[in-house]
């Protein structure tokens, strides 16, 4: 049941007049109105992509519309990638362009046929007025909304305005794929995004960094020499077509969301409430998908309120989902410099795959020659880093890494879980049984969990230790378990949980501190975790020396105990962590403010282990590339902290993020880590491991392929099935060898249904 009779849209872009004629059309009796500032036929920018699947929510929507639309719509299939020289095409992308204008002329069309008053060229000079008037008050004015500014408040915006410059021109160059190029010339690197929208026109947006919009000498405002400028740069691949101009200013694009979307008399809409990034073609999509669920919601009963509430539940995680996309699309041509050492053949997958939607199984259904290519070339790679006979048709995952002299036979690695079931430090049989069933799943590295240098290093009474003797005959069963009967290696991950120590079992209250039986805790700074945690004693520098030996100790005893590598822990706030981050580094000595000093005691640790752990083995280091809040770390001062690591002998490094202070604010998500694992990699120059909500092979894949990691890491995934890695080796028809005593296996069929 409509509760607002009276409906104003300030702003007719598609979310506006899209809204407006799906209502009138249900609700002929409703009193709708659309106010916008230009006059008909005004309008900023030149063509809009749609892709295949969108079209479907419109087609039920309102099939008038859909009919329209879809029968001005220039098709393609191809993707162009431009670089180094190059020229790459990707086929079975099914997509479609349309002239923005064309769009509005079709929606306004719409609208007056069914009977909405569209009111062009009105400034909106008074909106309390015009609030005054209707019951429901919808703004669909875009980026720079006025409604979202006058009832800021009400709607708790947040606007991002990222670092890069952006340009909207057009041209006449008929282009038959959508089309990236990526050009250098003295001044810096320049991206373009172009696609061909009706015939005989083309969209042709240019965007590059600050630094190279300042040594280009262009100007914001000037459109003339913006065009001038270009059509020189880019004369060749124009082919003689003259660039356009519209409103053809340099641009910030601001990613815009919204705490709330509606206070129950006015809702936003369409680039009002949120933003999603030119590269992924999605903000008219979203627009008008918004159009669609709030005529809907409004339609349903229940109060004004309850129906906005509706809209607003339906929309936020699909909304959500298109943004963590969009977002890592922008980033990466924000950062698009950093792949200049690519292959072409990488950096077009790498490109294609850059919203983490597109995957190496997906773009192998849409362009199976393409994908045969790439796993081609990955594979000679493989082959030649390690002298391994690796065929062709390998997928990434499979294929083997060097570091140092040890060589993992794939790519998957079981992360380190702990289990909380030691006895001072001792593991036991539940441990053999958790890392060797792993291991003869397939992985080709299981990491130990958490394993701590000293019993007051340990978090919990039940965590893994390897500081008594017994600990390495313990442990000792694992690793001639594992290398008996499985072709996995095992990494040893040590650690000293600094101010997280002392704490209950997870099942028993993750973080809570001890009831009784607490040992006394340490750290970089006397600052509890948790206002309840006890309060860590600041360790001086004879404390330092204590930690040290007894990390070099336990890496000792691990050797002696017959593991493969050994991975330090610098991250989760745990206690080197806590001397890296300012959030829980607050010293006033020579280990305290600049990172170069945070980085002091974890690096004195990291150099004398590497200089007893054996020569030929190598050493990981895991790091928190972010502590989610302001003030803490972040990406550039992981790039540091790799660097300084790298420069010091560290062989992979272990890309995680967060956890160091109760009070991050992550942002969640799949493959939500894995950024941080491609700036470090492709910066610093070193090997990476990625984590963080990997669930599937085609995620794996798609992830190594792209250069974005050189292993990743599964933890749930491992917990759910011990044999992942056989499982996804049997779907790939990717065969792995079985342990003599499962012989029988070579013969049979599974059916997963």
């Amino acid at each position: 049941m409509l509760r607002a009779k009276r409906i104003t849209c300030v702003g007719a872009g598609p979310a506006g007049l899209y809204l407006a004629a799906l209502l009138k059309k249900r609700a002929p009796e409703l009193d709708i109105e659309v106010v916008e500032r230009n006059r008909a036929g005004e309008t900023f920018g030149f063509g809009v992509v749609f892709s295949d699947a969108t079209m479907h929510h419109l087609a039920a929507a309102d099939p008038e519309t859909h009919q329209a639309i879809t029968s001005s719509f220039w098709h393609w299939d191809d993707i162009d990638t431009y670089w180094k020289g190059t020229r790459r095409r990707s086929t079975g992308h099914g997509f479609a362009g349309v002239s923005r204008k064309r769009l509005l002329e079709i929606l306004a069309g719409r609208c007056r046929e069914l009977g909405v008053s569209l009111r062009f060229g009105e400034e909106v000079t008074d909106l309390d007025a015009l609030d005054a008037e209707c019951d429901l008050l919808v703004g669909a004015d875009g980026a720079a909304s006025l409604v979202r500014a006058r009832w800021a408040e009400a709607f708790a915006p947040t606007v991002d305005e990222r670092p890069n410059r952006f340009v909207w021109l057009g041209t006449t160059y008929p282009f038959d794929a959508f089309t990236f190029y990526f050009k250098e010339n003295a001044h810096g690197l320049f991206r373009v995004h172009a696609y061909r929208y009706e015939p005989g026109l083309s969209t042709f947006i240019v965007e590059c960094t600050d630094e190279t919009f300042a040594a280009a000498g262009l100007s914001v405002h000037d459109e003339e020499r913006t065009v001038a400028y270009i059509s020189e740069l880019f004369r060749e691949e124009l082919g003689g077509h003259p660039l356009q101009r519209n409103r053809s200013i340099w641009r910030r694009f601001p990613t815009i969301s919204n705490e709330r979307w509606h206070d129950g008399k006015r809702v936003l809409i369409g680039d009002a409430v949120h933003t999603a990034h030119f590269s992924v073609g999605s903000g008219t999509k979203l627009a008008m998908e918004d159009a669609i669920a709030l005529a809907d919601c409004l339609h349903e009963g229940g109060t004004l309120k309850e129906q906005l509430d509706s809209y607003e539940q339906r929309r936020r995680a699909d909304v959500a989902a298109v943004q963590r996309a969009a977002q890592q699309s922008l980033e990466w041509f924000e950062h698009v410099e950093r792949y200049r050492e690519m292959a072409p053949v990488e950096f077009e997958f790498s490109m294609l795959t850059r919203s983490l939607r597109v995957t190496h199984e997906g773009l192998k259904q849409r362009d199976p020659a393409l994908v045969r290519e790439l796993d081609a070339w990955f594979a000679k790679r493989a082959a030649d880093a390690t002298g391994r006979d690796v065929p062709a048709d390998t997928p990434p995952m499979f294929t083997p890494l060097r570091l140092r002299e040890l060589v993992l036979e794939n790519r998957v690695v079981v992360s380190p879980m702990c289990q909380y079931s030691a006895n001072d430090g001792r593991i036991d049989d539940w441990h053999l049984v958790h890392l060797g069933s792993r291991a003869v799943g397939g992985a080709g590295l299981i990491v130990t969990e958490m394993t701590d240098v000293s019993p007051e290093g340990r978090i919990t009474p039940g965590c893994a230790g390897m500081y008594l003797p017994e600990h390495v005959t313990a442990w000792r069963r694992v690793t001639e378990f594992v290398h008996e009967h499985s072709y996995g290696k095992l990494a040893m991950q040590l650690a000293h949980a600094g101010r997280k120590g002392a704490t209950k079992r997870m099942w028993d209250g993750m973080d809570m501190p001890l009831d009784t039986e607490a040992w006394p805790i340490a750290s970089s700074s006397p600052i509890p975790y948790l206002p309840v945690s006890q309060v860590p004693r600041e360790l001086t520098r004879a404390d330092m020396v204590l930690v040290r030996d007894d990390f070099v100790r336990a890496a000792e005893m691990a050797d002696e105990a017959g593991f493969d590598m050994l991975e330090l822990h610098f991250a989760h706030g745990y206690l080197l962590a806590c001397f890296l981050s300012p959030l829980t580094n607050r010293r006033e000595d020579e280990y305290g403010g600049a990172v170069e000093n945070r980085l002091r005691f974890p690096l004195e640790v990291f150099d004398a282990v590497r200089a007893r752990w054996p020569a030929h083995k190598p050493i990981s280091v895991r790091i928190s590339a972010t502590d989610w809040v302001h003030g803490g770390n972040d990406g550039d001062t992981a790039v540091v902290i790799a660097r300084t690591l790298h420069a010091h002998g560290c062989d992979i490094l272990d890309v995680s993020a967060g956890q160091t202070v109760r009070e991050q604010r992550p942002k969640y998500g799949r493959l939500f880590q894995t950024p941080f694992s491609d700036r470090v990699r492709h910066e610093v120059g070193i090997p990476t491991m990625t984590v963080g909500a990997i669930s599937s092979y085609a995620d794996v894949n798609s992830i190594l392929a792209a250069g974005r990691a050189d292993l990743c890491m599964l933890a749930r995934a491992h917990l759910f099935d011990p044999y992942w890695t056989r499982h996804a080796a049997y779907e790939q028809g990717h065969r792995l060898p079985w342990p003599k005593q499962y012989a029988s296996l070579e013969k049979y069929t599974h059916r997963f249904k």
